[in-house]
């Protein structure tokens, strides 16, 4: 009896000590988990910090930090005035030859977030303009270009410049997105589906010769571009080449019925026009980016750590904005209250109902091809921005 007590007695210390163990290395364990996913969140919180401010052109650390300050209100520009406007514009990107900083697709996006309302209206990248702060006569499309000559983010104070000019309303922000990356976000949230009425094609743009470059149009074509202003006087003469790497296949098509697009798919899509018109490739990208969005804001991708980590990744290597941290953060606030919004689209045109007209001569004989407003004044392309939402 005794050494079954004795027994007894030490079995309970033993379970005793063998449940401190466990219970110290448990709380070990948990303290340890703790610390990485602490680790992880600053990781993933300075990953961001570091992306977003990558892309900004207008990084203030310590206005970002004030702005961080918990009750801080913070207003974009335009809120308080219940519209906000932005500049999105698309181009082949830094560095990249045959006209990698001029615009090639420039948009308006308008946005009413208490009435949960936003419009698009493009503007054609051959509207002839006056280049801000000079006296030079160019498209629309080399506005951006004329401005990084400058210094970097300049290209967007000159396009928001612009672009007041010709809506009549203030332009607050400018966004711009490289090839490269669009392709890289739409791979990124896993394609999008588009169905189309009747079959596309594109069968000539994708193999024209260009100006030559050392790495892109090396094959030469024996040709030249010469370039005339406005008033018939040639102001340069570019040898012209082909692309031994045919973009988009060569010859560009799409059925009737439903598709699903990559990215290279989907950037092809965007960029044809030769067979259509600048026209029908802005209808193009309205539908694509309205595609596009759906889909990245989607509640699937924004819970998707894997898509979400994809989408900074393309960001901080191809897209630029002049929004600041703690602007980017209140508008993704101002996503968040809005939900989906009811869209407006519109594209400036030369058709008979349209605001923009060619000019007699223009295009023709190697002249430029370019497009003005309706009885040379932006009065009426005023009252379309003023009154579309």
């Amino acid at each position: 009896m005794i050494f079954m007590k004795f027994f007894w007695k030490k079995s309970q210390e033993t379970s005793a000590v063998v449940a401190s163990t466990s219970q110290k290395k448990s709380r070990r364990w948990w303290k340890i988990a703790l610390v990485l996913f602490v680790i992880c969140i600053g990781v993933g919180v300075w990953k961001a910090g570091f992306i977003l401010n990558k892309i900004s052109t207008k990084g203030n650390i310590f206005e970002n930090i004030a702005r961080s300050i918990p009750g801080v209100k913070n207003t974009v520009d335009g809120e308080e005035e219940g519209r906000i406007n932005i500049a999105l514009l698309a181009m082949r990107g830094n560095n990249i030859p045959g006209g990698g900083l001029l615009a090639d697709t420039i948009m308006v996006v308008s946005i009413k977030p208490t009435e949960k309302k936003a419009s698009i209206i493009s503007v054609p990248r051959d509207l002839y303009v006056t280049v801000p702060g000079t006296e030079t006569k160019e498209k629309i499309n080399a506005v951006h270009f004329y401005g990084e000559e400058k210094g970097e983010g300049k290209g967007f104070e000159a396009m928001k410049q612009i672009l007041s000019d010709v809506s009549g309303i203030p332009i607050h922000y400018a966004v711009s997105i490289n090839f490269e990356g669009f392709k890289k976000l739409i791979d990124a949230i896993g394609g999008i589906d588009i169905t189309l009425a009747e079959s596309f094609i594109e069968p000539v743009q994708f193999h024209e010769k260009h100006v030559c470059d050392p790495v892109v149009f090396t094959i030469p074509a024996n040709d030249y571009e010469v370039k005339i202003d406005y008033r018939g006087k040639v102001v340069a003469q570019y040898p012209l080449c082909y692309n031994p790497n045919e973009e988009c296949g060569g010859v560009f098509e799409l059925p009737a019925g439903p598709n699903h697009l990559d990215g290279e798919n989907a950037l092809c899509y965007v960029r044809a026009r030769s067979t259509s018109s600048d026209f029908e490739r802005a209808r193009r990208q309205q539908e694509i980016l309205k595609l596009t969005q759906q889909k990245l804001l989607s509640v699937g991708t924004l819970v998707d750590f894997g898509k979400l980590n994809a989408l900074m990744d393309v960001a901080g290597d191809n897209v630029r904005t002049d929004m600041q941290l703690w602007e980017m953060q209140r508008f993704f606030e101002l996503y968040q209250q809005i939900g989906t919004p009811t869209m407006t689209q519109k594209v400036l045109e030369n058709s008979e109902d349209g605001l923009l007209y060619v000019p007699e001569g223009a295009g023709q004989n190697g002249t430029a091809y370019i497009l003005l407003p309706r009885g040379d004044t932006y009065d009426r392309i005023h009252e379309l921005f003023r009154t579309i939402l």
